[in-house]
């Protein structure tokens, strides 16, 4: 296959749409940090952006095909990576999520391990040669995808490691999952789930999930988050209070309002027709890359997409679920909007691996 490739075949919507909601964000995290402790947040994420764009580029050059082929150089680094976050990393809020990097600041591995299993993923099915899904085929993706989401779990961060399993779902689905070994995946989660809430989560996710279920349980603690960020949303009427106007957003009632909570903030501020906007520009992103996912030249290059797709769709879901009080709290960011480097850095080289696909469609 040959490499010389023409950037007329760019994605240039996508990237209009996916900028129009970056700046979206800045000026919410602008509107939102003015005058606190986080004043400055725009600014450090202008930056990111910046460098996201310049890696979205990198990441589109070299051939997906390359890139497949040598997932291994990248997984079993990142697993390493991994496991000295779990023993030296920064703790913050009781997490070990991030490393420091000298002249970077804090960097948050584990959203990067997604890219790693979207590649890993894609090159295991398109090279299978049967129609359905093996019990093989599951144990493979199993260990895979389940080594790093163990390790993520134990950092505790819980909400990353979920962003995992809608790559694997969908791989698996387009793959062939078979009715009766998907009947058999739901039964082990079924009983896993006892032990899981005994064994494997933290006190604190658990009262997430107690607070969710019915937040006036501990209005000034545990269920202070959701109670706060559905009375930003409700607040915005259909017009929003203004920018830097929102009385939860401005008073500090709604907590972290420019990281996982940045929807409810920009409800607030820009109100149901804010609202709106944001979500049908989602949409389209969403669109475009279906729309790639369809034109894609191969199987694999169709994976790929999909898998984008896939984590994509999960976090907007959840973050808005969570910010309207249908999901509970976990530390999931808006992708484009919410501030934070790693996960800028990582939405944008996404979406370099689509337009890595789509600027082979048409080269032999």
């Amino acid at each position: 296959m040959t490499r010389n490739v023409s950037f007329r075949d760019f994605d240039w919507a996508l990237l209009g749409l996916v900028m129009t909601i970056s700046i979206l964000g800045l000026f919410e995290i602008y509107s939102a940090t003015h005058n606190t402790k986080f004043d400055g947040s725009h600014i450090k994420q202008l930056y990111w952006i910046g460098m996201s764009l310049v890696a979205m580029f990198v990441v589109s050059v070299v051939d997906y095909h390359v890139l497949m082929n040598r997932w291994l150089m990248f997984y079993v680094p990142m697993i390493l990576v991994l496991g000295f976050v779990l023993k030296f990393g920064d703790k913050v809020f009781g997490s070990k999520r991030w490393v420091r990097v000298p002249g970077v600041g804090q960097f948050q591995v584990s959203e990067f391990i997604k890219l790693v299993i979207i590649l890993a993923l894609a090159r295991y099915f398109s090279e299978s040669r049967f129609d359905t899904v093996s019990l093989a085929d599951l144990a493979w993706v199993g260990v895979v995808a389940g080594v790093p989401m163990l390790l993520i779990i134990l950092q505790p961060d819980m909400g990353t490691a979920l962003t995992i399993t809608p790559i694997v779902a969908v791989a698996v689905f387009l793959a062939g999952l078979r009715w009766q070994h998907a009947a058999v995946l739901a039964l082990v989660l079924a009983l896993a789930s006892p032990a899981a809430w005994f064994f494997v989560m933290k006190p604190y996710q658990k009262a997430r999930v107690a607070t969710f279920l019915d937040p006036t349980l501990d209005p000034q603690r545990k269920g202070y988050q959701q109670l706060q960020s559905k009375i930003a949303v409700g607040s915005g009427g259909l017009w929003g209070e203004g920018t830097a106007r929102g009385s939860q957003t401005q008073l500090s009632f709604l907590p972290v309002p420019h990281t996982d909570f940045i929807f409810a903030a920009f409800a607030e501020e820009h109100g149901f027709f804010g609202v709106l906007a944001v979500l049908l520009l989602y949409f389209m992103v969403l669109m475009r890359l279906v729309q790639n996912a369809h034109t894609a030249p191969d199987k694999a290059g169709m994976y790929v997409v999909m898998g984008v797709l896939a984590v994509m769709l999960f976090q907007i879901l959840v973050n808005v679920g969570m910010v309207v009080g249908y999901m509970p709290v976990v530390g999931i960011p808006l992708p484009l909007m919410s501030y934070g480097g790693s996960s800028i850095l990582f939405t944008f080289m996404a979406l370099g691996l689509v337009n890595n696909v789509r600027l082979r469609r048409f080269v032999n």
